[in-house]
């Protein structure tokens, strides 16, 4: 069983949420070949049936099946198998995991070295009530909107629109990326933790240290990311009370 990565040897396993339960379910079928390649899988409602889950969490591991490359939905039609294993290289919205990783390494990370050295007392301000939001926040739709701000709000504090217009493009593809590691990917306390290490180094306006810490962050996403698409994953029932919209 994959751990989370704020886990060390030996912890005991976190807890999956329903969503993940049926995605691994779906998955371990795909790939035992019980749902063949071209084959349509049952509708909603008869999956729906079958795993006992609310319709929002069956279409949410639907569409983490679809970024993994597993299945492709068609309209009218229903969802269909086109490969019995993940693609290595996802898709988020318009950008493939791969495409987005390599720009923002080479936009958020300077971009925080010159938010250490450009940024306001509001700038700051701003910063540290978000990330104290984030920290106590439960709700993963609302914490995955607080993350992409985060980043946009560490782009302002670089005092060059240009880079608040770039993370613009790619919020969307973000938010997708950012709910599909929560989800599968238990990331959000240890991200809470990589975003405070990142205001940290603002707050002391060290130019290195924000860039190691953003480095260490993104270099956090594409573990984790590299983690959910290559281990295996075995199928388990949703645990009781998790099924719910």
């Amino acid at each position: 069983m994959n751990l989370s990565d704020s886990q060390t040897a030996g912890a005991v396993p976190r807890r999956i949420s329903a969503m993940e339960a049926v995605l691994n379910h779906l998955r371990s079928a795909i790939e035992r070949s019980e749902y063949a390649v071209g084959e349509k899988l049952p509708s909603e409602a008869e999956l729906c049936r079958r795993l006992e889950v609310s319709r929002p969490v069956l279409r949410e591991a639907l569409r983490a099946l679809q970024t993994m490359g597993l299945t492709v939905s068609r309209t009218g039609k229903g969802t269909f198998v086109v490969s019995n294993g993940p693609v290595e290289d996802p898709t988020f919205g318009d950008y493939s995991a791969s495409d987005l990783l390599e720009v923002r390494r080479h936009v958020e990370i300077p971009v925080a070295g010159y938010a250490a050295t450009r940024r306001t007392a509001e700038d700051l301000d701003h910063l540290i009530h978000l990330l104290e939001r984030m920290e106590h926040e439960t709700d993963t739709t609302a914490w995955v909107a607080m993350d992409t701000l985060f980043h946009l709000s560490v782009a302002q504090a670089a005092q060059n629109p240009v880079f608040r217009r770039v993370i613009e493009e790619i919020r969307d593809a973000l938010a997708r990326q950012s709910a599909f590691l929560n989800e599968l990917g238990g990331r959000r306390e240890q991200s809470n933790l990589e975003h405070r290490a990142i205001v940290e180094a603002l707050v002391e306006q060290s130019e290195s240290d924000a860039i190691d810490a953003m480095t260490h962050h993104l270099a956090r996403v594409e573990s984790t990311l590299t983690t959910i698409v290559r281990s295996p994953h075995r199928a388990a029932p949703p645990e009781e009370g998790e099924d719910q919209a």
